[in-house]
């Protein structure tokens, strides 16, 4: 099994210039059975009464090699087969040339987000849905911000992925100013991180769960400045609109509802170009992640230089090789008379 392992390994990768001459390997059948036809009728006869004496003698060397000159010729003829077919080696030097996109996700972490109708809550299930949509985009680079009553930028733009989950789970509530949601000092503080970037595609993930009842910038004026950078924003709603849900308190849960002012939402994604979704579940955000990343896809080309190398030389010196044995066997120590 080694052996064949070692000799798949030589020629997993060897291509072949004239395959179709393999089909000449089918000659050998003929030329073995017209070599045994010649041997029984070159056979002499000799009529005795016994062969008992004739089979106790003992076979020579000379005798059990008596094929020899055959199956060196045959194995000759194999490789120069081969050798015509002109075997090839290929070697492939890939380049890949990526061209990422620059993505913030701003995220509403004001008290609302405590809200259970997602799974554990909102903002929990924002976290690990927004994780794995970063995961699954190794070419882009990523950025946080975080906005309740203030915004906070909980991680500039960048390629480590592993800081950047580590800064997206560390995420939790009191961080800022949880009392109301300033939507437009939110993305104000995403644009203001994509401003200077060079990359050709820029995106912001707005997530809010609110309508916009504090900070100091007008969430339309914010969204005309990312239209101004060319930065596409992605709004999400999360939760139920008016409805009742329920709310963790240090005095247990309790029912509440929270407004969602949708108007807004869709006004600044079609200012920017971008899309407005809607999330009522842990799956629906989900899903949501999923439409976005199939719709901001990573431009990823490939530049294959092949070189290729004849491999031929070697088995046509083996096969001159096993047909000068061949000659030096039959007219040497295996010569038959005639």
């Amino acid at each position: 099994m080694e052996l064949f392992h070692g000799f798949w390994e030589i020629f997993k990768d060897v291509e072949f210039v004239n395959p179709h001459l393999f089909w000449l390997l089918l000659l050998i059948i003929p030329y073995l059975a017209w070599q045994i036809w010649k041997r029984r009728k070159m056979q002499a006869t000799l009529i005795v009464t016994t062969t008992v004496p004739f089979e106790k003698a003992p076979k020579t060397i000379r005798q059990r090699l008596r094929h020899l000159p055959i199956v060196l010729r045959v194995m000759a003829f194999s490789v120069l087969i081969i050798a015509l077919a002109r075997p090839q080696s290929s070697f492939r030097n890939k380049t890949i040339q990526s061209e990422g996109i620059d993505i913030v996700i701003a995220l509403d972490v004001s008290a609302s987000m405590r809200m259970m109708d997602f799974t554990p809550n909102r903002l929990e299930a924002c976290k690990t849905i927004a994780a794995e949509f970063v995961e699954n985009r190794s070419n882009d680079r990523t950025g946080l911000v975080l906005y309740g009553a203030e915004a906070y930028t909980q991680c500039p733009l960048t390629s480590d992925h592993i800081t950047y989950l580590e800064l997206l789970q560390s995420t939790e509530f009191g961080m800022i100013d949880d009392a109301s949601t300033a939507i437009g000092d939110g993305l104000g503080t995403a644009v203001n991180r994509l401003r200077e970037s060079k990359a050709k595609s820029k995106v912001i993930i707005l997530l809010t769960d609110g309508v916009n009842n504090s900070g100091y910038l007008d969430p339309i004026s914010a969204a005309e400045m990312a239209k101004s950078y060319n930065i596409k924003v992605y709004t999400i709603s999360c939760g139920t609109n008016g409805k009742m849900s329920k709310v963790k308190t240090p005095y247990g849960i309790v029912p509440s509802k929270t407004e969602i002012d949708e108007a807004l939402l869709k006004k600044i994604a079609d200012k920017t170009n971008g899309t407005y979704f809607r999330a009522t579940n842990n799956d629906k955000l989900r899903d949501i992640y999923t439409q976005i990343d199939q719709m901001e896809k990573t431009i990823v080309s490939e530049d294959v230089l092949e070189h290729k190398s004849d491999e031929f030389l070697p088995f046509l010196v083996i096969a001159i090789a096993l047909f000068l044995l061949e000659l030096i066997c039959r007219f040497t120590f295996l010569r038959t008379n005639p």
